[in-house]
């Protein structure tokens, strides 16, 4: 199980996010284990070690057209005349040593014999017999792949830490890697709270309203490789939702809720991560999402999230990815983002980082801009549906003019793990 240390439990205040994930980077110890898995269960792990090349990448020198391979110190200033002397293909073995003034045909990625340096495209060369007419010009090594220009041998090709995608096995198995080291899946536990809350699909009582957010941050969470246990809805009770986090903190790396972490009569969450264990943050300088509580019981992390779907989305973008990759041992990094111009006005209070949900348009120039979706509200799920992700707000911006560059986080970014 993860452990905290007392160090980073009652923070006050509310939080900046970069003050919020500092403070998770340097207080929340790897919770996950290590496994050895063959390549083709590792897309989408965290990479446990550094993985460096056991060879040279390529391991020769080799072709990277199909021409004729040649040594450059043969060629004259126009047109050179050179005898063939043999032909390699792909797979073949480089053949004898250097082969002073003679051609060889040679394919793509075939190895070249010592000596050859410079490679010419077969439709610039003619050919007569067994010579062949080559044209002035070409530069030394040209179309020449070299040893280890790819990779050096020992050279470290992934780190530790990081998300594996296709393209990092693809480069593993190319240095000599079948199985590469990777941290196990993080056990995850979440909850939704609240008596208004019904399950999808069942009969739909007076004030009450369906479950969205447990899906969302299932969806979510899954997709960041967790091995999710869901744990269905908390009535509003301070002793259930007191105990029953406290029975998923000792079967979970992480416990993760949403709803109840306001100063309601009704919002519980905080209250028993206070009474139950530690609280190190409640509130962060955000909207959406100010309430948002994070402490630990019996030593394993739990995420109080918003209830509001928006806000709960948002935080867990910013404030639960963060301590998601930290458990599970990745490199976390704020999700790429692109500076768009604004094609709206907004007023707001600074004071707060705030996110905006906007579409990507083109104007009328050609150029890129933000459109803000026509509703505000952070309980609406249209305005997530309806965009194409969230413009950033920082805390001293005041007013939104039309052509002010504000940071564009897509929704796809947001949700790659």
């Amino acid at each position: 199980m993860a452990r905290l240390t007392d160090e980073c439990l009652a923070t006050g205040g509310s939080l900046s996010l970069e003050a919020a994930a500092a403070l998770i980077k340097a207080r929340v110890p790897v919770a996950a284990g290590i496994e050895t898995v063959p390549l083709a269960a590792a897309d989408g792990r965290i990479a446990a070690e550094d993985v460096t090349a056991a060879i040279r990448l390529p391991p020769h020198d080799n072709a990277a057209v199909d021409g004729y391979a040649v040594r450059h110190a043969d060629l004259g200033v126009g047109e050179t005349w050179l005898p063939l002397a043999g032909r390699i293909a792909a797979g073949d073995a480089p053949g004898p040593g250097a082969m002073a003034g003679r051609a060889v045909r040679i394919f793509t990625g075939a190895p070249l014999p010592p000596g050859l340096d410079t490679v010419f495209m077969q439709e610039s060369v003619r050919r007569d017999g067994d010579q062949v007419a080559l044209p002035p010009g070409a530069a030394p090594g040209a179309h020449r792949r070299r040893a280890g220009e790819d990779a050096e041998a020992g050279e470290v090709i992934v780190r530790a830490g990081t998300r594996l995608r296709p393209q990092h096995l693809a480069l593993a198995a190319a240095t000599g890697h079948e199985r590469i080291a990777v941290r196990r899946p993080l056990r995850v536990a979440l909850f939704s709270t609240g008596n208004e809350l019904a399950e999808p699909g069942a009969a739909l009582a007076p004030g009450r309203v369906y479950d969205s957010n447990r899906p969302l941050l299932a969806a979510l969470l899954r997709r960041a490789g967790a091995d999710l246990r869901d744990g269905g809805i908390l009535r509003d009770s301070a002793g259930l939702v007191g105990r029953r986090l406290v029975e998923a903190c000792g079967e979970a790396d992480l416990v993760v809720t949403s709803g109840g972490v306001s100063a309601g009569d009704e919002d519980h969450v905080a209250a028993a991560l206070a009474r139950e264990g530690e609280l190190a943050f409640w509130r962060l300088a955000l909207k959406p999402g100010r309430p948002v509580a994070m402490g630990l019981i019996g030593g394993t992390p739990v995420m109080g999230l918003p209830g509001n779907p928006v806000a709960a989305y948002v935080t867990y973008a910013f404030v639960a990815a963060p301590l998601l990759a930290r458990l599970g041992g990745a490199t976390w990094q704020k999700p790429p983002s692109l500076l768009v111009r604004a094609a709206f006005a907004h007023r707001r209070k600074a004071g707060r980082r705030e996110y905006l949900r906007v579409s990507l348009c083109e104007g009328a120039d050609g150029e890129a801009e933000l459109v803000k979706f026509p509703r505000e509200g952070s309980a609406l799920l249209s305005s997530l549906t309806g965009s194409d992700g969230l413009a950033e707000l920082p805390e001293d911006l005041a007013e939104v003019v039309p052509g002010s560059r504000l940071r564009f986080f897509s929704h796809l970014a947001l949700q790659s793990p």
